[in-house]
C-alpha cells in the first residue's frame, strides 16, 4: 500500500504567531523508547527548537507511543513551525532507535476562536489529560513525562497554581520584544 502525505495548510498557517497542536506518532506505535534519558534529551532539543525558531511550548506530553505538543510563535517574521518540527524530529530520531517517527506528524492550526483563553486552555487541558485518559496515572499532574518550554524561564512548570497567568505575561512580553 502506498503511503501518502497528509494534507497540509499553506505555509503561512505555520509561520509567525501561529498556534499549532502537533502530534508525533511513533511508527507502528512502538514503545520502549520513553525513558528518563529520552525525556531529558526531549527537553534540551525542544529548548533549542523554541529558541532557534522563536517559539514557546506551553504544553507537551510524551506518551509511550506518541507525543503531543502545542507551539506558539511569538515573532511575526521569524517563527516557522514546519521547519521547527522537522528540526525536532531529526535531532530526536537517533534516540528512538530502533523505533522511528511516523513519516509525517499530524497538526491542527488553532482557529481564532480556539486561541481565545478559555478554548486554548481546553486544548492544553486535552493534551495534559492524555496520561489520565490512557490510565497511566489517576491525575495528569502525577505524570512525569510532561511539561512546557519557554526559553529563559526554566522554572516554569504547568503544575504550578499560577502557571497560566505567568505564561501569558511572558508570552506577551516576547511578542512585544520581537515587534519592530
Amino acid at each position: 500500500m502506498e503511503k501518502r502525505h497528509l494534507p497540509r495548510l499553506a505555509p503561512e498557517f505555520y509561520r509567525g504567531r501561529a498556534f499549532v497542536h502537533w502530534t508525533l506518532n511513533v511508527e507502528n506505535r512502538a514503545t520502549g523508547w520513553l525513558t528518563p534519558a529520552f525525556h531529558h534529551a526531549w527537553r534540551l532539543t525542544l529548548l533549542h527548537a523554541c529558541a532557534r525558531y522563536d517559539l514557546v511550548c506551553p504544553t507537551y506530553v510524551l506518551m509511550p507511543d506518541h507525543v503531543h505538543l502545542l507551539w506558539l510563535g511569538h515573532n511575526a517574521h521569524g517563527s516557522d513551525q514546519r521547519v521547527a518540527i522537522e528540526f525536532l524530529r531529526k535531532h530526536l530520531r537517533p534516540l528512538l532507535a530502533p523505533a522511528d517517527w511516523q513519516r509525517q506528524p499530524y497538526d491542527h492550526a488553532l482557529t481564532e476562536a480556539e486561541r481565545e483563553r478559555g478554548a486554548f486552555r481546553d486544548c492544553a487541558g486535552y493534551i495534559f489529560e492524555n496520561p489520565a485518559r490512557a490510565c497511566l496515572v489517576s491525575e495528569w499532574q502525577d505524570y512525569p513525562n510532561l511539561g512546557c518550554c519557554l526559553p529563559g524561564y526554566p522554572e516554569f512548570d504547568p503544575r504550578q497554581s499560577h502557571y497560566w497567568e505567568r505564561f501569558w505575561r511572558c508570552y506577551n512580553y516576547l511578542i512585544e520584544k520581537s515587534s519592530p
